[in-house]
């Protein structure tokens, strides 16, 4: 075997092979990373197995695959999104007790598989402490269940953290949800029946305020609809015989009243609060004179959206509670202890460029003024030369706004996203003592595989080439009127575990953008701060394969057109030069804090250079007019 080769690379490729054999996915890309594993629709990122190779690393590798197997074997989305909760606890366990299901059909079909799940579950009770809990309240009810379900499936005694949480809370479960538990050997293969008795467990428990309508009630009503209409129709044709086709024109009108009434009530149910604040009931106001709601895109007219109605733009400090904020921003400052100097040093090179454009510059060759002691060496030589003064004078230095947009997706957790962190953090306190505001937003999505708007896409039949397919989170960090003082902890969010997930640049930027233009500032700056290119698995999974690159391309072309605002991008370890025009590259995350402030910087001086280059052209119009 060459020395260079990795010896785990033999086992890495075993184990995606059986990855995709299990899950019966032939075409599933599997990788493996220090980042926190994960599973799309074309994708699995299992754990980093080093070349030592551990006997830990391995168990957990394979109870990782064999998990995400089980799920693209025995899990259908469409039925799970049926039957899904609509409250965060319902939900949960919802969740717990679907992911428990999977995995208990492939441990009993197959003993490897257990030890493989078991060992998985065994690292991730380790991780969250399950086996020092002594009190029901702290440990997690929805685990607690998926583990019971597991535990009640196979008959297999769980790891000893898990089987701690499962026993603080199976008392609790089995008296109220026992009589539901026992239809789990009937209903365990059939998702949708399992499906039903989980949200009978969940109402069990006492969170049915939390479960939503029910998924069978609209078949039952038409089914009981066809019972009564079939009875109706018989009796009809035998006792009134030629009436129906009299009445027939007023039974389809009345029909017609029907189905526009119920047009009505759906378009009053899809706006917004504030939108029905806009209609005047005592007026009757038809809703076919409400404005036109905005288009998705302004770039691009054919961009589409399947829906909107779960986006959110947000502040940082509304996703994590102060006392978590400070933690997280404590965490961040000692992981970049290191960078902190080099990056202060090139922070202070800019300030002192900045402040060099603002100070006062010298006007020469004046009539009077202050004697220009430099020139006098002329007078000297000849006595007949006149005497030289200078004015002082202000160099135009125009009221500026800087936006730095941050990729807060998935693929910049780690070191990246902690250094783009400091960066911006040091960035703005330098701007900001130059008198220059500074704002900083984020931009991710608010689940992974699409969120709430996949399950209403999914719950509506899949209509073909939805659009965007996936529930927005943009984050301002920092507003361009809020001093840094305020919300210096706000940068710590970006360490949370699990805000970083899919990431959709075009709309993202267009928001930024639009935020820049009811800025009053004269001069307008935006920075974006990626690591490559748009992704996001549930929107492209459905639409063309370059949908959201295509839709980044034409925002950057419409904010480069209208030269209202000045947009500069920093890619890490991608080429984003091939999307903007005035871009750099950066290898190494480290080399992010120079990239800033030397773009930073030569932007300034274009304009104190253009500037220049306006004042000596009037004065040399000046000059010729009193020639």
């Amino acid at each position: 075997m060459p020395q260079s080769e990795n010896p785990a690379d033999p086992f890495k490729k075993a184990l995606a092979e059986t990855t995709k054999a299990i899950g019966n996915a032939p075409d599933l890309q599997v990788t493996y990373s220090v980042d926190p594993p994960g599973l799309s629709n074309s994708a699995a990122r299992l754990p980093q197995v080093s070349r030592r190779m551990t006997r830990e690393e391995v168990m957990l590798a394979r109870g990782t695959g064999d998990a995400y197997a089980l799920r693209l074997r025995f899990h259908d989305e469409a039925t799970h999104a049926r039957f899904a909760p609509q409250g965060e606890t319902a939900r949960a366990l919802y969740e717990a007790m679907e992911t428990a299901r999977c995995e208990a059909i492939g441990a009993r079909a197959m003993p490897g598989c257990a030890e493989n799940l078991d060992a998985k579950i065994a690292a991730d009770a380790r991780r969250l402490g399950y086996e020092g809990i002594t009190e029901a309240e702290k440990a997690p009810l929805a685990d607690a269940a998926g583990y019971l379900i597991r535990h009640l499936a196979t008959g297999r005694e769980l790891p000893a953290g898990a089987r701690n949480v499962m026993n603080l809370w199976r008392a609790a479960i089995e008296g109220k949800a026992g009589g539901t538990l026992s239809r789990l050997e009937e209903v365990l293969e059939d998702q949708a029946a399992f499906a039903r008795m989980a949200r009978k467990v969940i109402e069990d428990l006492g969170y049915g305020a939390e479960l939503g309508e029910d998924p069978d009630e609209p078949q039952r009503e038409e089914e009981s609809a066809e019972d009564s209409g079939d009875d109706s129709a018989e009796e009809g044709g035998e006792e009134e015989g030629g009436e129906r086709d009299e009445s027939e024109d007023s039974a389809e009108e009345a029909e017609g009243d029907d189905r526009q009434e119920m047009r009505a009530r759906v378009s009053l149910e899809d706006l917004d609060d504030s939108e029905l604040e806009d209609v005047d009931e005592s007026e009757g106001e038809p809703l076919d004179d409400l404005p036109p709601p905005r288009p998705p895109s302004e770039a691009d007219p054919a961009y589409r959206v399947f829906t909107d109605r779960f986006d959110e733009v947000i502040d940082a400090a509304e996703l994590a509670d102060p006392a978590e904020l400070e933690r997280l921003r404590h965490y961040l400052d000692q992981q970049l202890e290191p960078l902190k100097g080099a990056v202060s040093r090139l922070a202070n090179r800019l300030q002192r460029r900045l402040q060099a454009q603002q100070n006062r510059s010298w006007e020469f060759d004046r009539e009077e003024g202050i004697l220009d002691a430099g020139r006098l060496a002329r007078v000297v030589a000849n006595p007949t030369t006149p005497l030289s003064f200078k004015v002082e004078r202000d160099t135009e230095f125009r009221d500026t706004v800087v936006t730095l947009l941050l990729d807060n997706s998935g693929s910049m957790r780690g070191r990246p996203i902690s250094i783009a962190a400091i960066c911006a953090d040091v960035l703005a306190r330098t701007l900001e003592r130059c008198q220059v505001k500074v704002e900083i937003l984020g931009f991710t999505t608010r689940a992974w595989k699409g969120g709430q708007s996949r399950e209403l896409w999914l719950q509506q039949g899949r209509p073909p080439l939805p659009g965007r397919l996936n529930d927005l989170r943009h984050i301002v960090y920092k507003a361009a009127d809020v001093p840094w003082r305020r919300v210096r902890a706000n940068l710590g969010l970006m360490m949370k575990e699990g805000l970083l997930k899919e990431n959709i640049d075009g709309e993202a930027l267009e928001w930024a953008h639009r935020r820049l233009l009811g800025r009053p500032e004269a001069r307008r700056i935006l920075m974006v701060i990626s690591d490559g290119a748009p992704v996001d698995d549930s929107t492209l999974s459905v639409n063309a394969a370059n949908y959201l690159e295509k839709h980044l391309r034409d925002v950057i072309a419409m904010i480069e057109r209208r030269r209202a605002v000045e947009l500069i991008a920093i890619g890490i370890g991608h080429d984003v030069t091939r999307y903007y025009n005035r871009a750099v590259t950066i290898t190494d995350a480290e080399q992010l804090a120079g990239a800033m402030t030397d773009q930073l910087a030569a932007l300034f001086d274009i304009d104190t250079r253009a500037a220049g280059r306006a004042m000596r052209q009037q004065v040399a119009a000046g000059a010729r007019r009193l020639a």
